[in-house]
């Protein structure tokens, strides 16, 4: 999996390219949370190349909302497949998320 970084403004977005799956769950967890510390907080994931994602897709996720929440923000995702979405839904990460359509309108909500 390749995972991008790039600025928009003050934001952060990162992007992972591929299934959010396995080692590289824990991978893009690393790198995200990393990211967020930069930003403080100020992180989108856009997930538009995640076609699929597996349990520890999901906790990674999860875990980069719970870092992301001590900094006092959500987790802000675009771009999000309805498969990822609905897997999300299921199991009670997307609660935890604010969703946009694309990463310049999830970067304008932290205005």
């Amino acid at each position: 999996m390749e995972i991008t970084k790039r600025q928009h403004g003050a934001v952060t977005i990162i992007r992972p390219d591929g299934p959010l799956v396995a080692e590289d769950a824990e991978r893009f967890a690393r790198e995200a949370t990393d990211a967020a510390s930069e930003a403080i907080g100020r992180l989108v994931v856009d997930a538009t190349s995640v076609g699929y994602l597996d349990s520890a897709g999901l906790e990674a996720l999860l875990a980069l909302s719970d870092s992301l929440e001590t900094a006092g923000r959500a987790l802000s995702m675009c771009g999000v497949v309805d498969t990822v979405r609905e897997a999300m839904e299921l199991t009670g990460v997307a609660a935890r998320c604010e969703f946009f359509d694309d990463a310049g309108s999830a970067a304008r909500s932290f205005l």
